[in-house]
C-alpha cells in the first residue's frame, strides 16, 4: 500500500498536475481502492473544517505584507544598506543577498516571497558589476529559503498548527537555527571566493559617513520585526494578530515613503490573493489526503514499516532525514509539511526528540526541498525574475548551499539545544 501510494503520487506530479490537484486524486482514488467505506463523504468538513481554523487567518496577512514591502521600495532601500556594509568581504554583494534575505524573512515569513523581492532588487548587479552569475543566482535561491526558518514562518505556524505546538516556542526555536544557517550561507560564499577569486565582482565603494548614513533605511524592517515579533513575546498579540499589527505597520511604512497609493494597494492585494489562493488550496488537499492516508492504515504501516528496522534513535533519525531529502526533490514544501507531519512525529516524538525540536530540523529539510531540483519553488522564482538563460545555472549556483543545511542538521542532532536553548529559557 505504502508503495502503491508514492507511486501515485510520483506519476500524478510527474504529470505535471498542480500540486493540489494531485494531492486529492490521489486521497479520492486511494479512498477508493483501499476503504469500504466513502471517505470522499468526509472531504466537506474536513475542508470546512480547515478553512475556519483562526490561526491560519496569519497567511494571508503575512503574505500581504511582503507584497506590499517589495512595492513601496522599502525592501531596495535595506538592500542598498546592507550591501554598503558587507562589501569589504569576499564576494561583497553575494553576502548583501544572504545579509538582505535575513532581515525580509524576519517580515515576510515566506521563502518565495523573500527569493522573489531580493531578486528583483539584486539581480541587476550581476552584469553591472561582474559577478559569478550562477553562485549570484544561487545565493538568491538558497537566502530565500531563510523565509520559513526565521520567525514570522507560515511554515512554522502551519507545524504548529497541525501537531499542536506553541507557535511563539517555535519562533523561539528557529531563530538561533536560521541566524547560523545565514552564517554557513556567507562561509559558503567566503570559501568559494577565496578559492575561485573571479567569482566576485567589483566591490560596492562606499565611507563610514555613507555606511552610517545607510542605517536610517535599516530602521523600517528593524522596527516592522520588533512590531510583529515582540507583540507576541510582550503578551500584546497572538501571531495571528501580530500579522495584523504588522500589515498595519506596512501600509504606514508605505505611507511615509510616499509610495501607498491605490494602484500599489490593488496590485498588493492581488498578488496576495493568488498566492493565497495557492498555499490553501494545497493545506485542504493536504488534509484530506491525512484523513485518507490515516483510515486506510497506511499511517500505522509507515510507523510499523520504520520501527521495525530495529535502529537506534539516531541511525532512524537519519532515514527519516534521507527520506525528506529524496521526497522534497518531487514535493512541494508546503505540501510535504502537510502531508508528512501528521505521519513523521508521532514516530520521532516516541523516538524520544522534541517535537519543537523536530519542527526546526524539518523546516531545514524543507528548504532543501525548496533549491532542489526538479520541483524546488525558489530555483523557479528567480529564473522567472531573471528572465533569460537556462533554469541550470540557478540550479548549479545553489546545490552547493544544500551543504550549509545538512551541516546544520548535523549541528542539531548533535546539539539540540541550538534549537531549545532560547524556549526553554524565555519560557522559564
Amino acid at each position: 500500500m505504502l508503495g502503491n501510494a508514492a507511486l501515485l503520487l510520483a506519476v500524478l506530479i510527474g504529470a505535471s498536475i498542480p500540486i493540489a490537484a494531485a494531492l486529492a486524486i490521489a486521497a479520492f482514488v486511494l479512498g477508493g481502492i483501499y476503504s469500504p467505506l466513502p471517505l470522499y463523504y468526509a472531504a466537506s468538513e474536513i475542508f470546512w473544517k480547515v478553512s475556519n481554523e483562526f490561526t491560519l487567518t496569519s497567511v494571508p496577512l503575512f503574505v500581504l505584507l511582503g507584497e506590499i514591502l517589495l512595492r513601496a521600495g522599502i525592501a531596495e532601500r535595506m538592500y542598498g544598506a546592507v550591501a554598503l556594509w558587507l562589501n569589504r568581504l569576499p564576494g561583497g554583494l553575494l553576502h548583501a543577498n544572504i545579509g538582505a534575505s535575513t532581515l525580509f524573512a524576519a517580515t515576510s515569513g515566506s521563502s518565495v516571497a523573500t527569493a522573489a523581492t531580493i531578486g528583483t532588487v539584486a539581480l541587476p548587479e550581476i552584469l553591472k558589476r561582474g559577478y559569478n552569475e550562477r553562485l549570484f543566482l544561487g545565493s538568491l535561491a538558497a537566502g530565500g529559503t531563510l523565509g520559513i526558518l526565521i520567525p514570522p514562518s507560515i511554515h512554522l505556524i502551519i507545524y504548529g498548527m497541525i501537531t499542536n505546538t506553541s507557535i511563539p516556542k517555535l519562533y523561539l526555536a528557529g531563530m538561533i537555527p536560521g541566524l547560523v544557517l545565514a552564517l554557513l550561507f556567507s562561509a559558503i560564499i567566503l570559501i568559494v571566493c577565496l578559492a575561485k577569486p573571479g567569482y566576485d565582482g567589483q566591490p560596492v565603494r562606499a565611507t563610514w559617513r555613507q555606511r552610517l548614513m545607510s542605517l536610517i533605511d535599516l530602521v523600517p524592517i528593524l522596527l516592522l520585526f520588533l512590531v510583529v515579533v515582540g507583540s507576541i513575546y510582550a503578551g500584546i498579540a497572538t501571531p495571528t494578530e501580530a500579522a495584523s499589527l504588522g500589515l498595519v505597520f506596512a501600509i504606514i511604512l508605505a505611507w511615509w515613503n510616499g509610495k501607498l497609493s491605490l494602484t500599489l494597494l490593488h496590485e498588493s492585494f492581488l498578488g496576495a490573493m493568488k498566492a493565497t489562493g495557492m498555499i490553501m488550496l494545497i493545506v485542504l488537499a493536504s488534509y484530506f489526503l491525512n484523513f485518507v492516508l490515516s483510515a486506510i492504515g497506511l499511517s500505522q504501516q509507515l510507523t510499523g514499516f520504520i520501527n521495525g528496522l530495529g535502529l537506534s534513535p539516531v541511525a532512524t533519525m537519519v532515514v527519516i532525514i534521507a527520506f525528506f531529502v529524496v521526497l522534497g526533490c518531487f514535493l512541494e514544501s508546503l505540501s510535504m509539511l502537510v502531508t508528512m507531519t501528521p505521519l513523521v512525529v508521532p514516530i520521532v516524538v516516541s523516538l524520544g526528540y522534541d517535537p519543537l525540536w523536530f519542527g526546526i530540523v524539518m523546516t531545514i529539510l524543507l528548504e532543501v526541498a525548496l533549491i532542489t531540483p526538479p520541483v524546488g519553488i525558489n530555483l523557479y522564482v528567480v529564473q522567472a525574475i531573471r528572465k533569460q538563460g537556462s533554469i541550470q545555472d540557478v540550479i548549479a549556483g545553489s546545490l552547493v548551499f544544500v551543504l550549509s543545511m545538512f551541516a546544520l542538521i548535523g549541528l542539531l542532532l548533535a546539539y539540540p539545544e541550538i534549537a531549545l536553548w532560547l524556549p526553554q529559557n524565555v519560557s522559564g
